[in-house]
């Protein structure tokens, strides 16, 4: 029977396929997905597949239905269950797959589902996603052939892989984890198990209608039940995951946020330990206070594009041992496996304050402060936005502004730096600044609002507070 396929415009994405489930996204797709990354792998050389999936209510489905599409190119497929995406990349990893894919709407709301892929163990994005959608519409796959299929369980070789770096001792801390309804709820309740200290687990159950709050560690309020446990029961810190256990929140003994570069530091000073004068790598929309302090620590900053499968790859061309994003994808290619994992993070974190003289607290209140506003995106048709950061950048060039084009714009000035960059996911510009004082923040956000005007844009909305930093 032949095939062909047509997915919506929408859900192609820069990093993954993502969509509504029922309205850009079905069984449908699934199944196509499935044949026709599928055809990608065996065209490749390639004969295994890995997949997994999250614990929305929609991804069984799809999983089934990928499974399906997958085993029509004659693969042989490891199915790997419900669980936390890092689990699905652990398996592609020492299994050595030829490819992997896994079911996931991450930190989207519950109506959303997706799919990221990985192709020889790299991740698979960009150019290579608009190729899948091109082979599906001329329905350019490999002939029908039937494949294998198993069942493993993975759960308790995955965790007692993620225990064995823990480096802390037997030092007791009391630890408030929120699952926030993850994937990653019954792996996490495995690993404090088998941790030392007290752990206090709220939001344990896997639950894809995440009924506590939505389930995105970077947005303060999703954080505040893990703040408030925190603090009331006196714990030395806490730890909160993304919908799909890869991004990490972090909060200290006194219950205030740590942003993802300021756990970058955190893990760069003590990698930097081991690895004297090497690359660490985090995004554009870090804090200069991370690159100064990774210099002030031996190691070679490198500023790079944000996106976590722009940074891994990345790392693996520098050798790099550390990574991170702001939306915290930590990222450890020492000891590790060079792919983003919230729990292993987490277990080199309790590593490292169990090790510690000081607080998490004191930690945090020791780096240099700054200000800075929110991260603000504001709608911009996808085909003008390149061209405004494309005008942006050579106004800033005319006047001999000390500008980084890495992605987007970031411009240095006396008064600290601003952002603006494209989104490679939305319609969206993104914009952000941090200063060293009030008024120099001030001059920083007229200096990106002048551009924004000068380009026909109205002025975004930086009434968020200015958050210290």
């Amino acid at each position: 029977m032949s095939f062909t396929h047509d997915f919506d415009a929408t859900s192609l994405r820069e990093y993954d396929i993502r969509g509504i489930v029922g309205t850009t996204l079905s069984a449908e797709d699934a199944f196509a997905i499935g044949r026709t990354f599928g055809s990608l792998v065996r065209r490749n050389g390639g004969k295994t597949l890995v997949v997994g999936y999250d614990g929305r209510l929609s991804s069984p489905m799809l999983e089934e239905a990928l499974v399906k599409g997958a085993l029509e190119c004659g693969l042989h497929v490891t199915r790997v269950g419900r669980g936390p995406t890092p689990m699905l990349y652990y398996a592609s990893a020492t299994l050595n797959a030829d490819g992997a894919i896994m079911v996931t709407g991450s930190h989207n709301p519950p109506n959303y589902n997706g799919f990221k892929m990985m192709l020889a163990g790299k991740p698979f994005f960009g150019a290579q996603i608009r190729e899948l959608g091109d082979l599906a519409a001329r329905g350019d796959v490999v002939a029908a052939e039937e494949g294998t299929v198993r069942t493993i369980d993975l759960r308790d070789d995955y965790v007692k892989r993620l225990v064995k770096d823990y480096d802390g001792g037997t030092r007791k801390l009391k630890i408030v984890w929120d699952n926030g309804n993850s994937s990653a709820g019954e792996v996490l309740e495995k690993m404090v198990a088998l941790l030392p200290g007290e752990h206090i687990v709220l939001n344990a159950a896997i639950d894809g209608t995440f009924p506590a709050h939505h389930p995105d560690p970077t947005v303060a309020k999703n954080l505040e039940q893990l703040i408030a446990t925190v603090k009331d029961n006196h714990a030395d810190l806490g730890i909160a995951f993304d919908g799909d256990a890869d991004r990490i929140g972090l909060v200290d003994n006194k219950g205030e946020i740590l942003w993802g570069d300021q756990i970058l530091v955190l893990l760069a000073r003590d990698v930097l330990k081991s690895h004297s004068a090497a690359t660490i790598i985090a995004d554009v929309k870090a804090s200069q206070v991370l690159f100064d302090e990774v210099a002030r620590a031996g190691g070679k900053p490198l500023m790079w594009r944000t996106g976590h499968s722009l940074i891994k790859s990345k790392m693996a061309e520098t050798g790099s041992p550390l990574a991170g994003e702001m939306s915290g994808h930590i990222f450890f290619a020492d000891k590790w496996y060079g792919f983003d994992d919230a729990l292993y993070a987490g277990v080199r974190v309790l590593g490292i304050v169990a090790r510690s003289d000081e607080t998490l607290s004191a930690f945090r209140e020791a780096l240099p402060a700054t200000l800075s506003t929110p991260e603000v995106r504001f709608d911009c048709d996808d085909h003008r936005k390149f061209k405004v950061i494309e005008e942006v950048a050579e106004r800033l060039r005319k006047s001999g502004a000390d500008v980084s084009e890495i992605d987007g714009v970031r411009v240095n000035t006396t008064d600290g730096w601003w952002l603006l960059r494209a989104s490679n996911t939305q319609a969206v510009l993104v914009a952000r600044a941090e200063g060293r004082d009030d008024a120099g923040l001030e001059r920083l956000k007229g200096a990106l609002v002048e551009q924004l005007e000068l380009s026909g844009l109205s002025r975004p909305d930086f009434s968020g507070n200015n958050a210290g930093h």
